[in-house]
């Protein structure tokens, strides 16, 4: 099998999940405003399969939050781009090793993002490789510690340098100050 499997850093600026997903299709970056419209418009053009009890808000709250270049994309989100590009995509946690990452398929470790291929065939030999090239990844991104790790990880407001621990602390936070500003410090 010629390649391998790299990490390719997306600026954790709670867009990455649309960067990454816009990077992988296109090559592109900067594509969060861009597919964070498609969701919303997907999803405001269906309100009965994106009905409150599948959202857990209502269809026209989701889609004005969908917006927001603050919130975080997850499941429902790769679903709909999934379905907008008409390909799989395979996310992979680094945390926990399930199938969930951003890696992409390169010609060779030093390879400049250009040469990366991000898109494969499904159901032939070489896709079936690709998967054992990105569980490997994945393993030893794992061993070393390359994720963060959302429940455990301490943040310092930015507004009010006060220090939480964990995502829940941090919403918390937000909700009580109206505060969004966090950097995470060790």
């Amino acid at each position: 099998m010629e390649g391998t499997v790299v990490r390719r850093v997306i600026p954790s600026d709670n867009s990455c999940l649309f960067n990454a997903v816009g990077y992988v299709m296109d090559h592109d970056k900067q594509k969060a405003s861009e597919l964070r419209q498609v969701i919303a418009a997907t999803v405001c053009s269906d309100p009965v399969k994106y009905s409150e009890a599948f959202l857990g808000k209502p269809n026209e709250a989701y889609c004005s939050w969908i917006l927001d270049s603050e919130k975080w994309g997850g499941a429902i989100e790769l679903s709909i781009l999934a379905d907008y590009y008409g390909r799989e995509i395979a996310a992979y946690d680094i945390q926990t090793n399930r199938c969930d990452l951003y890696g992409q398929m390169s010609p060779s470790e030093g390879a400049p993002e250009e040469f990366d291929q991000t898109v494969f065939s499904v159901r032939n030999d070489r896709t079936i490789g690709i998967e054992g090239l990105a569980q490997n990844f994945v393993k030893s991104q794992h061993r070393q510690r390359k994720f963060t790790d959302t429940g455990n990880f301490t943040l310092r407001c930015g507004v009010c340098q006060i220090g939480v621990k964990g995502q829940k602390e941090a919403m918390e936070h937000a909700k009580t100050t109206g505060h969004v500003n966090f950097q995470e410090y060790k």
